[in-house]
């Protein structure tokens, strides 16, 4: 059982995660909310796109600042299948995020509770409010599930 309740955006988040899996994709979904709407969504794309920084958190922030028409994602929430790593805790405090909530603990890649701690460190210029554990056992069996496949080559 997961530590807080399912919101439908992490059920989206999710639904994303299980879509980028079907496509090869590493299954990490994110979703952009702002005043109770979707302002902006994603999956991983960095094979489909040849590009390392297409991670989820990424697609969906720049389509959230696209649809506001600001680079500034003030009063929005994050909702993430996995711990962001430290390229996207920095787009996350850099967008002005206001509150981060994901799935799915990363410790080996992670770097809001693990690594580098972006959100803990000195330079950083805004830290979100970060709700953890979200969705965290669907996160993980999504994730599992792709590289035990990935693992027995099919």
């Amino acid at each position: 059982m997961s530590k807080w309740p399912l919101s439908e955006p992490m059920r989206r988040a999710l639904a994303l995660a299980a879509e980028a899996a079907t496509v090869g994709e590493v299954p990490v979904g994110a979703v952009v909310v702002k005043d109770g709407a979707v302002v902006g969504e994603g999956y991983n794309l960095t094979r489909a796109e040849h590009d390392p920084t297409a991670h989820a958190e990424i697609v969906a922030i720049r389509r959230a600042a696209e649809a506001l028409g600001d680079e500034r994602l003030i009063g929005c929430d994050l909702y993430v299948t996995l711990e962001p790593c430290a390229m996207c805790a920095g787009a996350i405090s850099h967008a002005r995020i206001a509150r981060l909530y994901y799935g799915a603990s990363d410790p080996k890649g992670g770097a809001v509770e693990h690594g580098a701690r972006v959100f803990d460190q000195a330079q950083c210029l805004h830290r979100p409010e970060v709700y953890d554990g979200l969705g965290e056992n669907e996160a993980a069996e999504v994730l599992r599930s792709f590289f035990a496949e990935r693992r027995q080559g099919t």
